[in-house]
């Protein structure tokens, strides 16, 4: 057994070692030494930590560790650093890329440019087209460097024609989509169908000396800021690229009028959510155990066993299911009140529905937190109070909610923290809606989570990834100082005990 242990370890390491040879291959063929370099520090020292007989310990955290680093610390930190950058639909690319693709994209058809058709060939690593220019009928080999004359369309010795049917493969349709060559001093010949290409002319240059790029009809120079070129008269072109914007992102929430007139009314709301959230399922799920805790009550296991289903059932299914109940004008809820309530369509009663179905979701946790808890006190404690002359009401507040407080306090506290950013209790039941007229991003019902995914994918122009980390960053600050005061606030209870 031992024997086989040690060489599956060595066939493992074997294994990961070649994995590691081959991405650090791959990482310097894309010049990425940085990470080429952690990684094989990293492969190493895992080499070091299995091998060594000094390490024994560390064999059994290192995975833990590896996981740790993977799926928390990266993804934590890359967002932080997401939120000092301009990072958005338009500005994901290097400057280098950008400056690529805008010459890439700005070409136009020559007016009566030249026409071809063409025959693809292939030999070896060689590609090439074989072109007729209907303009002149003159024929030549096309390669992406140039253009050479030939007598007729006839494949050259040594050459192979691929037909259509291959040149439909991923590989083949991306070379011609790709392929740029040059015609003439100001133009070049573009691919436009499978045997057809045409004469097109840049419109942009870059001119590396005055690190500008340059608009050849115009001369004139565009200018350079917040990552993107822009013409004098201000038109973005784009793709811009990635910049750090510092403090940029964090501002804006403050200063800028399109995200600052929402954000702290989406902030109180969120608050007033979280809080509505916990108080209404906590204070039913406390009547409802209160209730069913006292021996009087027959068939009490089939009524807990009924009250935790909305609890067993699919959160994002309920939450579906009562949209449509609430519906205004089909829904069963106005149909069973004879009502024409606007449940979801009116800013104040979809607020209202919003804290129902929570209500609805969230009371059978709280019910079962309660109903262990009060299991869980003394039943000598509440004779005691008995004897002494006190009423049920007055046993219940001074004896029993202190003692059930010190156990229920840290799970309301946690409680408040996933309702202040329970995306799928709004956004499955109200989108966040209805609309606000002062807001094309939030609406009534947003909370800062909903709020923050709206300006990350759902609103203005594409995705503005550096704005929502940065409201993402605020959040979190927000709920940990929550949290950590409450928690403060309830070691009191620990007295009681």
């Amino acid at each position: 057994m031992k024997l086989q242990g040690i060489v599956s370890k060595l066939l493992l390491l074997f294994l990961l070692n070649g994995t590691s040879l081959w991405a650090a291959l791959t990482l310097f063929s894309l010049e990425n030494y940085g990470p080429m370099a952690l990684l094989l520090i990293t492969t190493a020292l895992i080499d070091y930590i299995y091998l060594s007989k000094r390490t024994r310990a560390s064999r059994w955290l290192l995975p833990g560790t590896i996981l740790l680093i993977i799926f928390q610390i990266y993804p934590v930190l890359y967002t932080a650093v997401t939120a000092f950058t301009n990072y958005s639909t338009g500005h994901s690319i290097t400057r280098e890329e950008a400056i690529e693709g805008l010459i890439e994209q700005n070409t136009n058809l020559v007016e009566d440019g030249a026409q071809f058709e063409f025959k693809v060939i292939e030999s070896g690593d060689r590609r090439a087209l074989i072109t007729t220019n209907l303009k002149d009928g003159t024929f030549a080999l096309a390669e992406p460097d140039g253009f050479s004359a030939l007598d007729s369309a006839e494949i050259p010795e040594g050459w192979q024609l691929i037909d259509e049917d291959r040149l439909r493969e991923a590989d083949y349709q991306s070379w011609l989509t790709k392929l740029r060559i040059p015609f003439s001093e100001s133009t070049i010949l573009k691919v436009e169908s499978f045997n057809t290409a045409a004469e097109y002319q840049y419109l942009l240059r870059y001119d590396a000396g005055l690190n500008k790029m340059i608009d050849i009809a115009t001369g004139e120079a565009l200018v350079e800021k917040e990552g993107a070129f822009y013409y004098l008269d201000g038109t973005e072109m784009e793709p811009g690229w990635r910049i750090w914007v510092g403090f940029g992102n964090f501002t804006d929430v403050v200063t800028n009028d399109r995200v600052r007139g929402p954000f702290f009314r989406v902030l109180i709301w969120t608050f007033a959510y979280a809080l509505l959230s916990v108080l209404t399922t906590f204070i039913l799920g406390l009547l409802l155990a209160t209730t069913l805790n006292s021996p009087r009550i027959r068939g009490q296991r089939v009524l807990r066993s009924l009250l935790i289903i909305p609890y067993a059932i699919p959160g994002f299914l309920s939450i579906l299911i009562w949209a449509g109940l609430l519906n205004d004008d089909f829904g069963m809820v106005n149909r069973a009140l004879g009502t024409s309530i606007p449940w979801l369509f009116d800013a104040e009663w979809a607020k209202v529905s919003t804290i129902l179905v929570n209500l609805w979701l969230g009371f059978p946790y709280m019910f079962l937190v309660t109903t262990g808890a009060l299991q869980s006190i003394p039943a000598e404690l509440s004779e005691a109070a008995e004897v002494d002359g006190a009423t049920p009401r007055q046993a219940f507040a001074k004896i029993k909610l202190p003692l059930l407080l010190v156990t229920v306090a840290p799970l309301l506290i946690g409680s408040f923290a996933y309702n202040f950013n329970n995306f799928g209790g709004i956004y499955l039941l109200t989108g966040g809606g209805p609309a606000m007229n002062d807001s094309d991003v939030a609406g009534a019902t947003d909370i800062l989570i909903s709020y923050t995914y709206k300006l990350a994918f759902a609103s203005g122009k594409g995705a503005q990834y550096g704005l929502a980390t940065a409201v993402s960053i605020i959040i979190f600050f927000i709920v940990a100082s929550v949290s950590a005061i409450s928690f403060r606030r309830t070691r009191a209870l620990e007295n009681i005990n």
